[in-house]
C-alpha cells in the first residue's frame, strides 16, 4: 500500500500541470553522400526550428547532393522533476537538444523521429539500449533561455540532511563479552583472568 502511495506521488511530481511546459519544434535532417560504398547516404540532424507547424520530411533547401528536411515537428516537453539534468545541460560547454531516432524500412523517410528532449540524462538512457540513434543538435538562444527560466521556476534543490551520530563510543572494550571460555551467562562481564582467579579461590 505504501510503495502504490509513493509510485502515485511520483506520478503526481512527474505530471503536475504547474511544474509542465512543451513547445513544438522541427526537426531538420540533412542528407548528404555517404562516405563509403556501403552506404549512400549520410544522415544528420542539423538545426531545430522552434514554433514550427507539422511537417513530413519537407524539403527545406538544396545544395547540390545536400538536401536539407524538415522531418517532423516533435513536442519538447519540460517537467518539473528533470530540472537538474535541464541545468546540467545548460552548464555543458555547448547546451543542446537531442534527437532520438530508429531507422525504417522506408526510403523516402529512413528515420523515425522518437523524441526530442533537452536532458542529457533521457538521452543516455535511450542510447544505452544500443537500438536508437542519438543526435545533439545545438540548442538555440530563443530555447535555451525558455528552459532555464523553466529551471529557475522549477527546480527544487535537494535539502542535505546530516546523518545523526550515535553517543556510544564505540571504541569502547568490553572485557570478556562473548568470551567462550566464560560459561554462565552471569559472568559475561566478566574478564577470563578474573573468573580464573575466583576458580582457584
Amino acid at each position: 500500500m505504501a510503495q502504490d502511495v509513493a509510485r502515485e506521488d511520483i506520478q503526481n511530481v512527474i505530471h503536475d500541470p504547474n511544474r509542465f511546459d512543451a513547445m513544438p519544434i522541427g526537426v531538420v535532417l540533412r542528407r548528404a553522400p555517404g562516405v563509403t560504398r556501403w552506404a549512400a547516404w549520410t544522415w544528420k540532424a542539423v538545426d531545430v526550428l522552434p514554433g514550427a507547424k507539422q511537417a513530413d520530411w519537407r524539403v527545406l533547401r538544396q545544395e547540390g547532393e545536400i538536401t536539407d528536411y524538415h522531418a517532423a515537428t516533435p513536442t519538447l516537453e519540460l517537467h518539473g522533476a528533470d530540472t537538474e539534468a535541464y541545468l546540467h545541460g545548460l552548464n555543458a560547454q555547448s547546451p543542446s537538444l537531442y534527437a532520438v531516432m530508429r531507422e525504417t524500412e522506408d526510403d523516402a523517410r529512413p528515420l523515425e523521429l522518437v523524441l526530442l528532449t533537452a536532458s542529457p540524462y533521457e538521452a543516455q538512457d535511450y542510447a544505452d539500449n544500443g537500438e536508437d540513434i542519438i543526435e545533439k543538435i545545438a540548442m538555440p538562444p530563443a530555447i535555451q533561455a525558455w528552459v532555464s527560466d523553466f529551471v529557475d521556476t522549477h527546480h527544487r534543490e535537494e535539502v542535505f540532511k546530516k546523518r545523526k551520530r550515535d553517543k556510544k563510543d564505540i571504541g569502547a572494550v568490553e572485557d570478556g563479552v562473548g568470551d567462550a571460555r566464560i560459561s554462565q551467562m552471569a559472568d559475561v562481564y566478566r574478564s577470563p583472568i578474573q573468573a580464573k582467579k575466583e576458580r582457584l579461590q
